[in-house]
């Protein structure tokens, strides 16, 4: 089988680049003789992302892919989809993943696969611009009108597909969980990353980038609650600062931490390379995964592949992707999350919470190979 993978994302959504580098990584676990070859189409800029997917039958291409406006509007004028066409001629393809953009359907025996990791934008349109829910909304409905197959990230992002969207009885939806394949974590001793980012030795990881809807908030308030209560606890947290210096949210943050004397309790340790985030939080008391809307959190399966127990806002998608292997809070009850924390027990680092790894990355290849095949 030769599959095309479409690595075509902005270099700013670390979400949509791990997930195809955990794709990749993942079909590493099928049998020699059913892997694919992959031909992997990648913008110049996520060109350094490309060492990190270890595959055997790895075809790396650099690609010039149009802008979406400007390729939606031309693809609509030429009568052909342009983001796709060029890949098509010069490639034989069985397959292709994910591809975006529909703006007009394609004739092709390649399958062509988009994907749609959840909608954010109807759940919190504040959170994006006027122009982004449009252009979202506008691209879904291209992709459900002239696209024949859809993969979502989850049941949750399913069911809200058929809410606010209406879906062709010709399409097939497909739902995939991907999953987070390791690599290195063992590799660094606990101790020297606790001295080089200056750790305790007991600790909460938090792996999100700051955007509002991950509700960075509710942590900083449930530290000072538990200090009111003569309690000290310490959050380590990683993830990429917003760009702008004036962020009204980061400044909130800040407040809380100033007026509250956290600093003590709390690592902001920003971006770190992929080994020593796993290493710290395969060594963590819990991971805290606190948001207000997640697709299917790379954050949670990183903890999952790690044997790390979750603390978790009670979305529902959370609850689809733990089960009964999560503990859950309400995202915008401090006291839930401050009785969770008090009380939380210590860690037997031996103890199994999830499906033993390589049972769950061989049955993720399967399924993902079965999906796009």
């Amino acid at each position: 089988m030769k599959l095309g993978v479409l690595f075509n994302f902005s270099s700013k959504w670390m979400g949509g680049i791990i997930y195809i580098i955990n794709i990749i990584n993942t079909l590493n676990f099928l049998d020699d003789d059913e892997k694919p070859e992959i031909f992997l189409f990648y913008r110049p800029d996520l060109k350094r992302f490309i060492s990190e997917m270890e595959y055997p039958y790895l075809n790396p291409i650099e690609w010039n892919f149009p802008s979406i406006t400007k390729g939606t509007v031309k693809s609509i004028l030429v009568r052909k989809n342009l983001f796709i066409a060029d890949i098509l001629a010069k490639y034989n393809l069985d397959s292709v993943y994910p591809l975006q953009d529909y703006p007009v359907r394609t004739k092709t025996k390649t399958k062509l696969v988009s994907w749609c990791a959840d909608f954010q934008h109807r759940h919190y349109p504040d959170f994006f611009t006027s122009f982004q829910r449009t252009g979202r909304n506008l691209r879904t409905k291209m992709a459900l009108r002239n696209n024949d197959n859809l993969v979502l990230s989850s049941n949750d992002a399913l069911n809200d597909l058929r809410r606010f969207y209406t879906v062709p009885g010709k399409l097939k939806l497909d739902v995939f969980h991907f999953v987070s394949v390791l690599k290195g974590e063992n590799e660094l001793k606990i101790e020297s990353l606790k001295s080089k980012y200056s750790l305790p030795s007991d600790y909460f990881l938090v792996s999100n980038q700051f955007h509002k809807h991950k509700n960075h908030r509710v942590l900083l308030l449930t530290l000072a609650r538990l200090n009111e209560l003569g309690i000290r606890k310490h959050f380590a947290f990683t993830g990429k600062l917003p760009d702008e210096s004036d962020s009204p949210y980061l400044k909130e943050l800040h407040s809380i931490i100033e007026e509250n004397n956290l600093m003590g309790q709390i690592s902001m340790l920003g971006i770190i390379s992929r080994a020593d985030q796993l290493a710290i939080m395969k060594h963590s008391q819990a991971v805290i995964q606190p948001s207000l809307f997640e697709g299917w959190s790379t954050v949670i399966e990183d903890a999952k592949s790690l044997q790390v127990p979750v603390v978790a806002s009670n979305l529902r998608v959370n609850i689809e992707q733990l089960g009964d292997n999560g503990v859950y809070f309400d995202p915008h009850n401090v006291e839930e999350l401050v009785a969770i924390i008090r009380d939380y027990p210590s860690r037997n680092p031996d103890e199994i919470f999830y499906q033993p790894y390589n049972e769950r990355m061989k049955a993720a290849a399967a399924e993902l190979l079965g999906i796009l095949s």
